[in-house]
């Protein structure tokens, strides 16, 4: 009797190894679609021009009433990322009024891929 079990017990305990993973890849991958993230970069366009200081920019942000959720620096600028647009395009508002004349203020891209594929599509190609 056990004998007809043991092919039962491999299919039944294979499928649920599936369908456990299966839920998993779920679980880890299904927030990431939905996200909603947003970002402004600050960038230097004057030669002699230093980028503010990121704790000025958040204590000055968030003394306007908007939650930041983290700021960065990346190559010569600010990157800062908002949970929601509105926040985004509020502080884009506040931060053209702090800061002088000099600075690049803009939206931008929070996932990598298009930085990826801005890479991948400038490299320049050569046969031979």
């Amino acid at each position: 009797m056990l004998a007809l079990l043991k092919p039962y017990l491999s299919v039944r305990v294979f499928s649920i190894l599936i369908v456990s993973l299966a839920a998993l890849m779920m679980v880890i991958f299904v927030p990431s679609l939905f996200r909603n993230e947003t970002a402004l970069q600050i960038r230097v366009s004057r030669q002699g021009t230093t980028l503010p200081d990121g704790f000025y920019v958040y204590q000055r942000l968030n003394a306007e009433g908007i939650p930041i959720k983290s700021i960065t620096p990346d190559n010569n600028s600010l990157v800062i990322r908002f949970d929601t647009e509105e926040q985004s395009i509020a502080a884009e508002k506040v931060l053209h009024q702090m800061l002088p004349h000099g600075f690049d203020i803009g939206q931008i891209d929070p996932s990598g891929s298009s930085q990826l594929m801005n890479r991948l599509t400038l490299r320049k190609q050569s046969v031979g």
